[in-house]
Formats: C-alpha cells, structure tokens, sequence
C-alpha cells in the first residue's frame, strides 16, 4: 500500500492551494482518510479527516479556510486550502486508516509528505 501526496508549494499569504492524495495497492476498505501537518519545530498535528460514510471535519484554526473531500470510489483525499497564512506553512502528511485484502485488521498509513510555504 502506498500513500501518494502532491501539490504542496510555494505561495503568498492570502493564496489557495490543493493537495492531493491516492492511496493504492491492495486496499480492501478505507475507513478513514484525512492530513495531518508539521511545522518548522513543532509536531505533527490534525488538519482534519473524513470517514468513509461521514462528513469531512478540519480542526478550528482552518475552519473555513480549509476544505476536505474525499473519493471513496478512487481512494483519494484532497485538501482545498484558501486564504493560507505563513503560520500554515509546514510539510502535509495525508493519512489513511485502511485494510488491506487477506488482512481482517485495520491500521494506518503515511504519505510522504509535501511541504507547504507561505509567504507572508
């Protein structure tokens, strides 16, 4: 299985961006898939996440800012980020909790991350 993140870059405070996530391999149900961030110094921390029958939920400080959505059907997840900040700035991880075919467990996966620089 793997987790493959793009559209991370350079920006202005104030511009969007949209990353993007497919999880492939020999997935046999997601359920959870979502991003997390890292900044400069700091640790890791939620973005937001969306289950497999649920609403997308972000964390208070994007809220409204940000948006998740996801393709259940593709195994992919994207995050809209408007109005980014230079505080916003950090590498994103996208994340899927998922069971692989043969397997009756479930546990989590990490894409490789892709950084995110806003400029202010």
């Amino acid at each position: 299985v793997q987790l493959q993140a793009s559209g991370g870059g350079l920006v202005q405070a104030g511009g969007s961006l949209r990353l993007s996530c497919e999880a492939s391999g020999s997935i046999a149900s997601v359920n959870v898939m979502g991003w997390y961030r890292q900044a400069p110094g700091k640790q890791r921390e939620l973005v937001g996440s969306q289950t497999l029958a649920g609403s997308p939920n972000v964390v208070e400080s994007v809220k409204g800012r940000f948006t998740i959505s996801r393709d259940n059907a593709k195994n992919t997840v994207s995050l809209r980020m408007n109005a980014l900040k230079p505080e916003d700035t950090g590498v994103y991880f996208c994340t899927a909790y998922l069971r692989e075919y043969g397997t009756i467990s479930y546990r989590n996966y990490w894409g490789q991350g892709t950084l995110v620089t806003v400029s202010s």
